[in-house]
Protein backbone atom coordinates (compact mmCIF):
# COMPACT_ATOMS: atom_id res chain seq x y z
CA UNK A 1 0.00 0.00 0.00
CA UNK A 2 1.34 3.41 -0.95
CA UNK A 3 2.42 5.77 1.83
CA UNK A 4 1.15 8.74 -0.16
CA UNK A 5 -2.22 10.39 -0.58
CA UNK A 6 -3.72 9.43 -3.93
CA UNK A 7 -5.35 12.87 -4.26
CA UNK A 8 -1.92 14.51 -4.60
CA UNK A 9 -0.10 13.23 -7.69
CA UNK A 10 3.66 12.97 -7.24
CA UNK A 11 6.54 12.32 -9.60
CA UNK A 12 10.05 11.21 -8.57
CA UNK A 13 12.71 12.30 -11.05
CA UNK A 14 16.34 11.22 -10.88
CA UNK A 15 19.40 12.78 -12.45
CA UNK A 16 22.56 10.84 -13.22
CA UNK A 17 24.44 11.70 -10.01
CA UNK A 18 23.05 9.04 -7.62
CA UNK A 19 20.52 6.69 -9.29
CA UNK A 20 20.90 4.08 -6.53
CA UNK A 21 19.68 6.50 -3.85
CA UNK A 22 16.82 7.67 -6.07
CA UNK A 23 15.73 4.06 -6.63
CA UNK A 24 15.78 3.36 -2.89
CA UNK A 25 13.64 6.44 -2.22
CA UNK A 26 11.14 5.49 -4.92
CA UNK A 27 10.85 1.92 -3.61
CA UNK A 28 10.21 3.08 -0.05
CA UNK A 29 7.51 5.42 -1.34
CA UNK A 30 5.98 2.52 -3.32
CA UNK A 31 6.46 4.47 -6.53
CA UNK A 32 8.41 4.19 -9.75
CA UNK A 33 10.98 6.64 -11.04
CA UNK A 34 9.79 8.97 -13.77
CA UNK A 35 10.89 7.92 -17.23
CA UNK A 36 13.35 10.66 -18.13
CA UNK A 37 16.73 10.88 -19.77
CA UNK A 38 19.66 13.21 -19.04
CA UNK A 39 22.59 13.02 -21.42
CA UNK A 40 25.39 15.03 -22.98
CA UNK A 41 25.32 15.80 -26.66
CA UNK A 42 28.35 15.51 -28.91
CA UNK A 43 29.26 19.13 -28.13
CA UNK A 44 29.05 18.36 -24.35
CA UNK A 45 25.82 20.31 -23.87
CA UNK A 46 23.43 18.75 -21.35
CA UNK A 47 20.02 17.70 -22.70
CA UNK A 48 16.96 16.44 -20.83
CA UNK A 49 13.93 14.47 -22.01
CA UNK A 50 11.02 13.89 -19.62
CA UNK A 51 8.88 11.16 -21.16
CA UNK A 52 5.93 11.36 -18.73
CA UNK A 53 3.45 14.14 -18.07
CA UNK A 54 4.20 16.25 -15.00
CA UNK A 55 1.41 18.80 -15.53
CA UNK A 56 -0.21 19.76 -12.23
CA UNK A 57 1.95 17.31 -10.26
CA UNK A 58 4.45 17.67 -7.44
CA UNK A 59 7.90 16.83 -8.81
CA UNK A 60 10.79 15.74 -6.57
CA UNK A 61 14.17 15.79 -8.31
CA UNK A 62 16.85 13.60 -6.69
CA UNK A 63 20.31 14.97 -7.51
CA UNK A 64 23.43 15.26 -5.39
CA UNK A 65 26.94 16.62 -5.86
CA UNK A 66 29.61 14.17 -7.01
CA UNK A 67 33.06 14.45 -8.59
CA UNK A 68 31.35 15.69 -11.78
CA UNK A 69 29.82 18.51 -9.76
CA UNK A 70 29.32 21.11 -12.50
CA UNK A 71 27.51 18.66 -14.74
CA UNK A 72 25.37 17.48 -11.80
CA UNK A 73 24.20 21.01 -10.96
CA UNK A 74 23.54 21.85 -14.60
CA UNK A 75 21.45 18.68 -14.93
CA UNK A 76 19.45 19.66 -11.86
CA UNK A 77 18.72 23.16 -13.15
CA UNK A 78 17.74 21.94 -16.61
CA UNK A 79 15.46 19.27 -15.09
CA UNK A 80 13.81 21.88 -12.86
CA UNK A 81 13.34 24.28 -15.75
CA UNK A 82 11.94 21.51 -17.95
CA UNK A 83 9.39 20.64 -15.24
CA UNK A 84 8.51 24.32 -14.78
CA UNK A 85 7.87 24.83 -18.47
CA UNK A 86 5.81 21.61 -18.44
CA UNK A 87 3.45 23.19 -15.87
CA UNK A 88 4.42 21.14 -12.82
CA UNK A 89 2.62 22.39 -9.71
CA UNK A 90 5.56 22.23 -7.26
CA UNK A 91 9.19 21.34 -7.90
CA UNK A 92 11.31 20.22 -4.95
CA UNK A 93 15.04 19.61 -5.31
CA UNK A 94 16.33 16.80 -3.09
CA UNK A 95 20.06 17.57 -2.90
CA UNK A 96 21.59 15.38 -0.15
CA UNK A 97 25.00 17.02 -0.62
CA UNK A 98 24.97 20.63 -1.77
CA UNK A 99 28.26 21.26 -3.62
CA UNK A 100 30.27 24.47 -3.31
CA UNK A 101 29.10 24.73 0.32
CA UNK A 102 32.72 25.16 1.45
CA UNK A 103 32.96 28.29 -0.68
CA UNK A 104 30.52 30.22 1.49
CA UNK A 105 32.98 32.89 2.68
CA UNK A 106 35.05 35.47 0.89
CA UNK A 107 38.64 34.30 0.45
CA UNK A 108 41.34 36.69 -0.77
CA UNK A 109 40.17 37.98 -4.18
CA UNK A 110 37.73 35.13 -4.75
CA UNK A 111 33.95 35.04 -4.57
CA UNK A 112 31.19 33.42 -2.53
CA UNK A 113 30.39 30.72 -5.07
CA UNK A 114 27.75 29.09 -2.87
CA UNK A 115 25.70 32.30 -3.06
CA UNK A 116 25.90 32.20 -6.85
CA UNK A 117 24.78 28.57 -6.94
CA UNK A 118 21.88 29.35 -4.58
CA UNK A 119 20.69 32.14 -6.86
CA UNK A 120 20.93 29.90 -9.92
CA UNK A 121 18.94 27.11 -8.26
CA UNK A 122 16.31 29.57 -7.04
CA UNK A 123 15.85 30.99 -10.55
CA UNK A 124 15.84 27.62 -12.33
CA UNK A 125 12.29 26.75 -11.23
CA UNK A 126 12.76 25.03 -7.88
CA UNK A 127 10.17 25.88 -5.21
CA UNK A 128 11.80 24.08 -2.28
CA UNK A 129 15.08 22.34 -1.44
CA UNK A 130 15.80 19.41 0.86
CA UNK A 131 19.43 18.89 1.80
CA UNK A 132 21.49 17.30 4.58
CA UNK A 133 24.14 18.87 6.82
CA UNK A 134 25.11 22.06 5.05
CA UNK A 135 28.73 22.98 5.70
CA UNK A 136 27.49 26.23 7.27
CA UNK A 137 23.86 26.49 8.38
CA UNK A 138 23.83 30.16 7.35
CA UNK A 139 23.91 29.01 3.71
CA UNK A 140 20.12 28.66 3.96
CA UNK A 141 19.98 32.46 3.86
CA UNK A 142 21.53 32.49 0.38
CA UNK A 143 18.36 30.98 -1.11
CA UNK A 144 15.19 32.84 -2.06
CA UNK A 145 13.17 29.64 -1.57
CA UNK A 146 12.57 27.45 1.52
CA UNK A 147 15.41 25.10 2.47
CA UNK A 148 15.09 22.14 4.85
CA UNK A 149 18.54 21.32 6.21
CA UNK A 150 18.16 17.81 7.66
CA UNK A 151 20.70 16.23 10.04
CA UNK A 152 22.37 12.85 9.69
CA UNK A 153 23.69 12.80 13.27
CA UNK A 154 20.96 10.42 14.59
CA UNK A 155 22.09 7.77 12.09
CA UNK A 156 25.77 8.18 12.94
CA UNK A 157 25.03 8.10 16.68
CA UNK A 158 22.99 4.94 16.21
CA UNK A 159 25.93 3.40 14.32
CA UNK A 160 28.25 4.22 17.22
CA UNK A 161 25.87 2.69 19.77
CA UNK A 162 25.12 -0.49 17.82
CA UNK A 163 28.37 -1.23 15.96
CA UNK A 164 31.34 0.05 17.97
CA UNK A 165 32.14 -2.34 20.83
CA UNK A 166 32.73 -0.67 24.19
CA UNK A 167 31.73 2.74 22.81
CA UNK A 168 31.38 3.95 26.42
CA UNK A 169 35.19 4.04 26.48
CA UNK A 170 35.28 6.41 23.50
CA UNK A 171 36.08 10.10 23.18
CA UNK A 172 34.65 12.31 20.43
CA UNK A 173 37.39 14.26 18.65
CA UNK A 174 36.99 17.63 16.93
CA UNK A 175 39.22 17.90 13.86
CA UNK A 176 39.77 21.60 14.58
CA UNK A 177 38.44 24.21 17.02
CA UNK A 178 35.74 25.23 14.51
CA UNK A 179 34.14 21.78 14.86
CA UNK A 180 33.78 21.88 18.65
CA UNK A 181 30.07 22.74 18.61
CA UNK A 182 29.21 19.78 16.38
CA UNK A 183 31.38 17.42 18.41
CA UNK A 184 29.90 18.65 21.70
CA UNK A 185 26.42 17.89 20.39
CA UNK A 186 27.48 14.29 19.61
CA UNK A 187 29.22 13.88 22.95
CA UNK A 188 26.28 15.16 24.99
CA UNK A 189 23.87 12.71 23.38
CA UNK A 190 26.31 9.82 23.81
CA UNK A 191 27.33 10.91 27.36
CA UNK A 192 30.99 10.99 26.33
CA UNK A 193 33.88 13.43 26.71
CA UNK A 194 35.55 15.35 23.88
CA UNK A 195 39.05 16.15 22.66
CA UNK A 196 40.15 18.87 20.25
CA UNK A 197 42.93 18.87 17.68
CA UNK A 198 44.81 22.18 17.67
CA UNK A 199 47.47 23.31 15.24
CA UNK A 200 48.24 22.31 11.69
CA UNK A 201 50.84 20.65 9.54
CA UNK A 202 53.58 22.92 8.30
CA UNK A 203 53.24 23.74 4.62
CA UNK A 204 54.79 26.32 2.39
CA UNK A 205 53.02 29.61 2.90
CA UNK A 206 50.98 30.78 -0.05
CA UNK A 207 51.07 34.49 -0.92
CA UNK A 208 47.93 36.07 0.50
CA UNK A 209 48.62 39.79 0.26
CA UNK A 210 50.68 40.23 3.41
CA UNK A 211 53.78 40.69 1.24
CA UNK A 212 52.22 43.27 -1.07
CA UNK A 213 54.55 46.22 -1.79
CA UNK A 214 54.03 49.23 0.52
CA UNK A 215 52.78 52.59 -0.82
CA UNK A 216 55.33 54.56 -2.78
CA UNK A 217 57.00 57.03 -0.40
CA UNK A 218 56.53 60.64 -1.40
CA UNK A 219 53.58 59.99 -3.70
CA UNK A 220 50.52 62.21 -3.30
CA UNK A 221 48.32 59.22 -2.50
CA UNK A 222 50.72 57.64 0.00
CA UNK A 223 49.51 57.33 3.56
CA UNK A 224 51.39 56.67 6.74
CA UNK A 225 52.19 52.95 6.84
CA UNK A 226 50.09 50.91 9.23
CA UNK A 227 51.86 49.31 12.19
CA UNK A 228 53.62 46.06 11.35
CA UNK A 229 51.54 43.10 12.50
CA UNK A 230 53.05 39.68 12.96
CA UNK A 231 51.23 37.04 10.93
CA UNK A 232 49.58 34.47 13.17
CA UNK A 233 51.19 31.06 13.14
CA UNK A 234 49.55 27.88 14.35
CA UNK A 235 51.59 25.39 16.36
CA UNK A 236 52.17 21.77 15.24
CA UNK A 237 49.30 19.32 15.62
CA UNK A 238 48.45 18.71 19.24
CA UNK A 239 45.62 16.97 21.15
CA UNK A 240 43.75 18.93 23.81
CA UNK A 241 42.18 16.24 25.97
CA UNK A 242 42.85 12.71 27.13
CA UNK A 243 42.67 9.93 24.52
CA UNK A 244 45.08 7.45 26.13
CA UNK A 245 43.70 3.90 26.18
CA UNK A 246 40.43 5.01 24.60
CA UNK A 247 38.56 4.80 21.29
CA UNK A 248 38.91 8.05 19.31
CA UNK A 249 35.99 9.00 17.06
CA UNK A 250 36.73 11.93 14.74
CA UNK A 251 33.50 13.66 13.71
CA UNK A 252 33.06 16.15 10.87
CA UNK A 253 30.47 17.09 8.24
CA UNK A 254 32.43 15.79 5.25
CA UNK A 255 35.50 13.75 4.36
CA UNK A 256 37.01 14.98 1.11
CA UNK A 257 40.79 15.27 1.17
CA UNK A 258 41.68 12.68 3.81
CA UNK A 259 45.27 13.81 4.36
CA UNK A 260 44.30 15.86 7.43
CA UNK A 261 42.40 12.89 8.89
CA UNK A 262 45.43 10.67 8.31
CA UNK A 263 47.73 13.16 10.09
CA UNK A 264 45.29 13.50 12.99
CA UNK A 265 44.97 9.74 13.35
CA UNK A 266 48.77 9.43 13.62
CA UNK A 267 48.81 12.02 16.42
CA UNK A 268 45.95 10.27 18.22
CA UNK A 269 47.80 6.95 17.94
CA UNK A 270 50.90 8.52 19.46
CA UNK A 271 48.79 9.82 22.35
CA UNK A 272 47.57 6.30 23.14
CA UNK A 273 44.24 5.87 21.32
CA UNK A 274 43.94 2.15 20.59
CA UNK A 275 41.21 2.43 17.96
CA UNK A 276 40.38 5.33 15.64
CA UNK A 277 37.17 5.99 13.72
CA UNK A 278 36.43 8.82 11.29
CA UNK A 279 32.76 9.71 10.82
CA UNK A 280 31.12 12.23 8.51
CA UNK A 281 27.87 12.81 6.67
CA UNK A 282 29.32 13.30 3.18
CA UNK A 283 31.98 10.87 1.99
CA UNK A 284 33.43 12.63 -1.05
CA UNK A 285 36.72 10.72 -0.70
CA UNK A 286 38.44 12.53 -3.56
CA UNK A 287 41.68 11.69 -5.32
CA UNK A 288 43.62 8.77 -3.78
CA UNK A 289 41.63 8.79 -0.53
CA UNK A 290 41.06 4.99 -0.45
CA UNK A 291 44.79 4.27 -0.59
CA UNK A 292 45.61 6.84 2.08
CA UNK A 293 42.91 5.45 4.37
CA UNK A 294 44.09 1.88 3.83
CA UNK A 295 47.68 2.81 4.76
CA UNK A 296 46.72 5.00 7.75
CA UNK A 297 46.09 4.36 11.45
CA UNK A 298 42.34 4.83 10.91
CA UNK A 299 40.47 1.61 11.67
CA UNK A 300 37.18 2.58 10.04
CA UNK A 301 35.69 5.45 8.01
CA UNK A 302 31.92 5.77 8.38
CA UNK A 303 29.95 7.95 5.96
CA UNK A 304 26.36 8.12 4.73
CA UNK A 305 25.14 7.49 1.21
CA UNK A 306 24.46 11.14 0.39
CA UNK A 307 27.26 10.77 -2.17
CA UNK A 308 27.95 7.58 -4.17
CA UNK A 309 31.24 5.94 -3.17
CA UNK A 310 30.93 2.32 -4.25
CA UNK A 311 34.18 2.44 -6.23
CA UNK A 312 36.07 3.75 -3.19
CA UNK A 313 34.61 0.97 -1.03
CA UNK A 314 35.94 -1.64 -3.45
CA UNK A 315 39.39 -0.08 -3.13
CA UNK A 316 39.34 0.15 0.68
CA UNK A 317 37.65 -2.25 3.10
CA UNK A 318 37.74 0.30 5.92
CA UNK A 319 34.96 2.44 4.38
CA UNK A 320 31.47 1.73 5.78
CA UNK A 321 28.15 3.22 4.69
CA UNK A 322 25.11 4.30 6.71
CA UNK A 323 21.82 4.52 4.78
CA UNK A 324 19.88 7.79 5.23
CA UNK A 325 17.30 7.25 2.48
CA UNK A 326 14.57 6.67 5.10
CA UNK A 327 14.96 10.23 6.38
CA UNK A 328 14.66 11.67 2.88
CA UNK A 329 11.56 9.55 2.27
CA UNK A 330 9.92 10.86 5.45
CA UNK A 331 10.84 14.45 4.51
CA UNK A 332 9.32 14.03 1.05
CA UNK A 333 6.17 12.44 2.50
CA UNK A 334 5.70 15.22 5.06
CA UNK A 335 6.23 18.01 2.55
CA UNK A 336 3.88 16.37 0.07
CA UNK A 337 1.16 15.90 2.68
CA UNK A 338 1.78 19.40 4.14
CA UNK A 339 2.80 18.04 7.55
CA UNK A 340 5.23 19.57 10.02
CA UNK A 341 8.94 18.76 9.65
CA UNK A 342 9.60 19.20 13.38
CA UNK A 343 9.56 15.43 13.97
CA UNK A 344 12.77 15.09 11.93
CA UNK A 345 14.56 17.55 14.22
CA UNK A 346 13.78 15.92 17.57
CA UNK A 347 16.60 16.18 20.12
CA UNK A 348 18.77 18.05 17.59
CA UNK A 349 20.28 21.21 19.03
CA UNK A 350 21.17 24.43 17.27
CA UNK A 351 24.85 23.49 17.28
CA UNK A 352 24.40 20.17 15.45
Amino acid sequence: MSLLCEKCPMVIVSGNSHPELAQMIAEKLSMHLCDCCCYNKANRETAVEIKESVRGKDVYIIQTGTKNVNNDMMELQILAYACRTSCARNIVGVIPYLPYSKQSKMRKRGSIVCKLLAKMLSKSGLDHIITIDLHQKEIQGFFDIPVDNLRASPFLIEYIQTTIPDFRNAVIVARNPNSVKRVTSFAERLRLSIAVIHGEEKDEDEPDGRNSPPPVQGADFAFNPIPAIQAKEKPPLNVVGDVGGRIAIIVDDMIDDVQSFVSISAVLKERGAYKIYAMATHGLLSSDAPRLIEDSCIDEVVVTNTVPHEIQKMQCNKIKTVDISGMLVEAIRRIHNKESMAYLFRYIGMDD
